[in-house]
């Protein structure tokens, strides 16, 4: 469906509307190619000159804040009451609900950061915030902090390096898969090893104040 001469003909018709939507609904949980329409607009701006780059950042940076609160307020109201229901299930449990509620409390900024570049996370971390509990201010600035810098990243980075950038970003995005793979494992691990620890500190916190 999104192959490059599809790609090219959506930026000729709909230009920044093409990347925004694109990116927004990536970011809201839908696996679309997000990032590699933000590179395709960009490259394609640098040689026709028929979109400005500005534009084409600026787009991808709402595209992707748009979605991925509409993602984090799917997990919000569906996410929790689902778990409710069909998680015992599952094997998730109230207490490992609980234990992902404290991580996302601790750490959970970070993820919604660091996931806008991670291809797998980018489509999760919204929805996963949501579901969490991860604090609205918390979520809104780290979201708007990664969207801005991925946007910019890659928007310009397309620009300036036309098609070299393939180079850069495979690189980038296979670190980015190695890394969060690392983590998951190590994760698991101590999780596997602490689970009452975590599960004991988790009550802990959480009745020191409620999640919201």
């Amino acid at each position: 469906m999104f192959d490059p001469a599809h790609l090219a003909s959506l930026l000729q018709h709909y230009g920044y509307w093409a990347v925004g939507g694109v990116v927004m609904l990536e970011s809201a949980g839908v696996p679309l190619p997000g990032e590699t329409i933000l590179v395709a607009a960009s490259i394609y701006a640098g040689h026709s000159h028929a979109l400005a780059i500005e534009g084409v950042v600026l787009a991808a940076a709402v595209g992707a804040i748009l979605g991925d609160n509409a993602g984090y307020w799917l997990g919000r109201e569906l996410g929790t009451p689902l778990l409710d229901r069909f998680g015992p299930r599952l094997g998730v449990t109230p207490e490992k609900i609980q234990i992902g509620q404290y991580f996302f409390r601790r750490w959970g900024g970070y993820v919604v950061f660091i996931g806008r570049f991670i291809a797998l996370l980018r489509v999760l971390a919204a929805f996963l915030a949501g579901v969490n509990r991860l604090a609205p201010p918390t979520f809104f600035f780290f979201n708007a902090a990664g969207a801005l810098v991925w946007s910019h990243l890659f928007g310009y980075g397309a620009y300036m390096l036309g098609a070299e950038i393939e180079k850069v970003k495979g690189p980038i995005g296979i670190a980015g898969l190695v890394i969060g793979a690392i983590g998951f494992i190590a994760g698991l691990r101590y999780y596997i090893a602490n689970e009452e620890a975590l599960i004991a500190r988790a009550k802990e916190e959480m009745a020191k104040e409620p999640v919201v």
